[in-house]
């Protein structure tokens, strides 16, 4: 039996269409095939366009709340673990039966009450710890709430795969890891490698999900979770955010000091965008150039803050005219595919003949499921896609 709380064929399924329509777009399939491709892949679940979500979401946020408060009315004052205690459970089990009964696949309710349940379970442990006492990141006492809740969110993202649900998980483990290292003045100079070999560790162990059957079930969760961790690896080498970091956790009030290993820091700064955006264009990963190109951005920043050259308005200017021709070049040179590259919107990209007229009657069949770990879309966030193009 599965722990998994939604039906794996349905992430299947819809990564499947999401697919087709895209091939279909791009001249690779005719508008038959689709349909055939939708025939065969139906969605079983419910889940309706991104507004309604949002309005489910809300409207069972307010029914919770109602109920718990008509409830609160009518029993009078009980104790306070009492209501934390039937919220959790009540959250639970009508998620459960929206999930079975209802066939619902993130469509805001059940996300609603899936956070419900969590923060039920953290506000009872912060309750149950209050006399222990816990006001700082480096307090001992944190950990002992850290850990219950860290469980929590650990089976929730298992069970249910949620993308919010697996960034307040890996903030959580960063959060314990950091209170552990803060406990001792070593740990306190550590902190930036701890944090980078977490994220480095947590990058290490999603490179097989997209190899695993059951990737396109955790698919939103692992692109949240490789782009904290990706970010997470930059920014805990920077050298504004552990100059600062280190004058937060002091408690300085006054302009932060020089810090040890400086050299090494301004070096991770500036080598940190290049590398991204080198693995970038080698492995064709859109991620990767997002975040090397924000990842630049910020190190320029950092450099302007602590050895500013120019001034504010000419620097800008400047910037803003380096970026402008770049990109002007950029797009220029990549009208034609190059190494693999191209300037073309995904969408815009034909192939030199419809598949049609290629294969007939061999693609009047509906095709088979892909090998799991394929990634659809023509590399929109990692891998060459259909056509070895970026």
């Amino acid at each position: 039996m599965s722990f998994k709380a939604y039906p794996e064929a349905w992430a299947t399924h819809a990564a499947l269409r999401e697919a087709a329509q895209r091939w279909q777009r791009r001249g690779l399939l005719t508008a038959s095939q689709q349909v055939a491709i939708e025939a065969a892949y139906p969605l079983g679940y419910y889940r309706p366009a991104w507004w309604v979500r949002m309005a489910l979401f809300i409207a069972t946020a307010f029914c919770i709340s109602a109920t718990s408060g008509s409830f609160a009315a009518l029993v009078g004052e009980w104790h306070p673990l009492f209501y934390s205690i039937l919220l959790l459970l009540g959250s639970l089990l009508f998620l459960e039966l929206l999930v079975r009964n209802g066939q619902h696949y993130r469509s805001g309710a059940d996300n609603a009450l899936l956070y419900s349940a969590l923060l039920a379970w953290a506000w009872l442990i912060g309750y149950a710890l209050r006399d222990t006492g816990f006001d700082s990141l480096a307090s001992p006492r944190l950990a002992l709430w850290l850990v219950p809740v860290l469980l929590a969110l650990l089976l929730a993202l298992v069970r249910y795969a949620d993308p919010l649900v697996a960034a307040a998980t890996w903030v959580a483990g960063l959060a314990l890891g950091a209170n552990a290292l803060l406990q001792s003045s070593l740990g306190r100079a550590l902190l930036p490698f701890g944090l980078m070999l977490a994220a480095g560790a947590l990058l290490w162990g999603l490179r097989r999900l997209p190899a695993r059957a059951d990737y396109f079930y955790y698919r939103p969760a692992y692109y949240v979770l490789r782009t904290l961790g990706l970010a997470t690896l930059y920014l805990a080498g920077n050298y504004l955010v552990v100059r600062e970091g280190n004058a937060a956790l002091r408690g300085g009030v006054g302009p932060s000091t020089e810090i040890p290993f400086a050299g090494l820091f301004w070096a991770l700064t500036c080598a940190g965008p290049l590398a991204y955006l080198g693995l970038a264009l080698r492995r064709h990963d859109r991620l990767l150039l997002w975040l090397g190109m924000l990842a630049l951005a910020f190190s320029i920043f950092t450099l302007r803050t602590y050895h500013a050259v120019l001034p504010p308005a000419v620097a800008a200017t400047l910037a803003g005219t380096l970026l402008l021709l770049g990109a002007l070049a950029a797009l220029r040179y990549l009208r034609r595919p190059r190494h693999g590259l191209t300037a073309e919107a995904d969408d815009d990209v034909r192939p030199p003949v419809n598949l049609e007229s290629f294969v007939q009657l061999e693609t009047a069949h509906v095709p088979a499921a892909p090998t799991p770990g394929f990634e659809f879309g023509g590399g929109s966030t990692g891998g060459g896609g259909a056509e070895g193009r970026f």
